[in-house]
C-alpha cells in the first residue's frame, strides 16, 4: 500500500487522548487515511509510548496545548512534515487562541470552530441553539440569579433544584441548591449572573460518543456514567468513569429506543450546524417520571473515546467488522478534503458491551496528605493504570482501565469494582 499524502498531527498535553489510533500509517477499511503523528507533554507513560513509536511521537516540556504549539521545536516539526505531506493539526479541545495561532502559522486546523463549540456547550445559549430538540432537556428556566424563585411543596418546603452556570466541565459548574440560605448566598454574590435552572432529577446517567460529517453519522456505544463517587472525587457532579457492561441491564428496550431517538435528534442538529468530528451526549433516566432527559452536550472529543476505541480494536481482532470511534473522528474531519476518508465513510461502528474505566481525581485528602493510590496491586490484578502528574483540585491523577465491567447496577460496584475501591481506600468493602 502506498504511503498517504496526508498527515494528521494530534497535539495534546495528555497523550492518552490521542491513543485511539496507533501512531504511523493509519489504515481504515483498506483505505490509507494518513500518516498519524502525536505531540504530547512528557511524563512516564508518554515516554513508554514514545519508545514504541519513536518516529511518530514527540514529547515536550509544556503542560498546555497552546504552550506546546508555541514551542520552536513543535513549529519546526510542522514545517518538516509539511514539506512532505498535506499536514493537518488536530487538538483535543479547540479555542480561539489556538485558532489564531494556527492561522498565524498557516496550519490547517481540523477541529470545528471554537465559536460553534461555545454556542453548543454554553448552558444559556444551548437551549436556543437546540430549537425544537430543546424538548429533550428537563424543563428549565434561564434567569439572572437574583430573579430565581424556588418551587415549594404543599407544606411550603423548599424543593431542591439544579443550577448550572453558562460553562462547566467535569461538574464544576453545576450546583445543587437545597436551602433558602444557599440560594440567598448566591444571590448576594452573583445577582446579575445568568444561570439555567432545572428540577433535581434522580437516576442513572449515560454517555454516548458520536461523530458526524455532512454525509455520515457514527453513533458509538452507550455507556453508564460513573459520577461523584467517593473517594475518587470530592465533587458529586464530576464524571469519574464509564462502564459499557451495564446500560442494557439498567435500561429497558423501550428506554434504549428513546435514547436512540434523543441521540439521533442531537446528532442531526450537530450536523446541520456544521459540526464535524466527535462530540459527547450525556442523558439521564428520570426514575420518578420514567423518562430520558438530555443533560449535557460536550462539543469536543469526550474523555471516554480513546478507551472505547481500544475496546473496539479488541473486538475487531476477534472478527467484528466496522470502525472505532476514534477512526470515525478522523474520517469525519477529513471527509471533505480526503478521497480516501470518503471511501471509508460507509462502515458501521464496532459494537462494545463490556469494559470500564474509572478515574481517581485530586481530592482534598490527596492534597493534604500527598498520599497517592498504590497501583502495584491493581496492575497485578490485571488492570491498566495510567498515572498523571496533575496537582490541581479535581484533575486526573490516576486512570484505571478494565476489559470487563466494574459496575453491577446504578451506584453499585461488582466484584472487580470493589477490588479497585478496596485498593484505593485501603479498606475492605462490604
Amino acid at each position: 500500500m502506498n504511503p498517504s499524502k496526508t498527515a494528521i498531527i494530534y497535539v495534546t498535553p495528555d497523550i492518552e487522548r490521542a491513543l485511539g489510533a496507533i501512531p504511523g500509517e493509519l489504515t481504515v477499511s483498506g483505505h490509507n487515511i494518513g500518516e498519524y503523528f502525536i505531540v504530547a507533554s512528557r511524563n512516564a507513560y508518554a515516554e513508554e509510548i514514545q519508545k514504541l513509536y519513536p518516529d511518530h511521537v514527540t514529547l515536550v516540556n509544556a503542560l498546555d496545548t497552546i504552550d506546546i504549539l508555541k514551542l520552536p521545536e513543535v513549529k519546526s516539526l510542522f514545517s518538516e512534515i509539511a514539506k512532505k505531506k498535506d499536514a493537518h493539526l488536530l487538538v483535543f479541545k479547540n479555542s480561539r487562541p489556538i485558532e489564531e495561532l494556527a492561522k498565524e502559522n498557516n496550519w490547517h486546523l481540523l477541529n470545528p470552530s471554537a465559536d460553534l463549540a461555545e454556542k453548543i456547550e454554553n448552558k444559556v445559549t444551548q437551549a436556543e441553539w437546540l430549537g425544537e430538540f430543546a424538548s429533550h432537556l428537563p424543563p428549565y428556566q434561564i434567569l439572572e440569579v437574583k430573579d430565581i424563585v424556588p418551587a415549594r411543596d404543599a407544606k411550603e418546603k423548599f424543593e431542591p433544584f439544579i443550577l448550572q452556570w453558562a460553562h462547566s466541565h467535569s461538574g464544576d459548574g453545576t450546583v445543587l441548591i437545597s436551602t433558602d440560605a444557599q440560594l440567598a448566598d448566591l444571590k448576594q454574590k452573583f445577582p446579575a449572573r445568568l444561570a439555567r435552572t432545572t428540577r433535581f432529577i434522580k437516576g442513572p446517567t449515560f454517555t454516548v460518543n458520536v461523530s458526524v460529517s455532512s454525509t455520515a453519522t457514527y453513533i458509538g456505544n452507550i455507556n453508564y456514567q460513573i459520577t461523584g463517587t467517593l473517594p475518587f472525587t470530592d465533587n458529586p457532579w464530576s464524571t469519574i468513569g464509564n462502564d459499557w457492561s451495564v446500560p442494557h441491564t439498567i435500561l429497558t428496550e423501550a428506554q434504549l429506543a428513546a435514547a436512540h431517538q434523543l441521540i439521533t435528534d442531537v446528532s442531526e442538529k450537530m450536523s446541520d450546524s456544521g459540526w464535524t468530528g466527535l462530540f459527547g451526549i450525556d442523558f439521564i433516566h428520570d426514575e420518578e417520571r420514567d423518562e430520558l432527559r438530555l443533560i449535557e452536550i460536550n462539543a469536543r472529543q469526550a474523555a471516554g473515546v480513546t478507551f472505547e476505541s481500544l475496546l473496539q480494536e479488541t473486538n475487531r481482532a476477534h472478527g467484528v467488522a466496522g470502525v472505532t470511534m476514534f477512526e470515525a473522528h478522523i474520517l469525519s474531519l477529513l471527509s471533505t478534503i480526503s478521497p480516501d476518508a470518503q471511501g471509508a465513510l460507509d462502515k458501521k461502528v464496532i459494537e462494545v458491551n463490556d469494559g470500564a474505566q474509572i478515574i481517581q481525581r485530586v481530592t482534598a485528602a490527596i492534597m493534604m496528605t500527598g498520599k497517592l493510590p498504590d497501583v502495584i496491586p491493581l496492575i497485578a490484578a490485571g488492570f491498566t493504570c495510567i498515572q498523571y502528574a496533575n496537582t490541581k483540585p479535581n484533575s486526573h491523577i490516576l486512570r484505571i482501565q478494565s476489559d470487563r465491567g466494574i459496575m453491577l447496577a446504578h451506584n453499585k460496584f461488582n466484584a472487580r469494582g470493589k477490588e479497585i475501591l478496596d485498593t484505593i481506600t485501603g479498606m475492605k468493602s462490604e
